[in-house]
């Protein structure tokens, strides 16, 4: 199955002097088929060459077309000047209530300051 909506999303940027990478929070609003909150953590880095990457896991809580439970979302992206690259997926055995069992990936898109997703998914 396929739904997609929109999100909004809040960055609250930790700083770890020691580490070489940025640390940030994720809190995020979805909106649409899929409906609840999200948070989590990202690590990111970028070089002087401009390349970056990231990491993050990321907590749903909230409905999946009426279906009300959780799951985990695991982000692995890499973007630099010739490409971009980004998977979501949905961490397997992480659903929970009636999302037990959910197992598929995310893609994100943004355009003009606003973020949509498409969710791919088996339930």
């Amino acid at each position: 199955m396929s739904v997609s909506g929109t999100f909004t999303v809040k960055l609250e940027t930790h700083h770890d002097e020691s580490a070489p990478a940025g640390r940030m929070t994720l809190l995020k609003e979805y909106s649409g088929s899929l409906t609840g909150n999200g948070v989590g953590q990202m690590i990111s880095k970028r070089t002087t060459g401009g390349a970056s990457v990231y990491s993050a896991i990321e907590e749903f809580e909230g409905s999946l077309n009426g279906k009300k439970g959780g799951f985990t979302l695991f982000h692995n992206g890499f973007m630099s000047s010739s490409k971009h690259e980004l998977n979501i997926i949905i961490i397997e055995g992480s659903g929970s209530g009636e999302l037990e069992g959910i197992e598929g990936k995310l893609s994100i898109t943004q355009e003009n300051n606003a973020h949509q997703y498409e969710l791919q998914y088996n339930l």
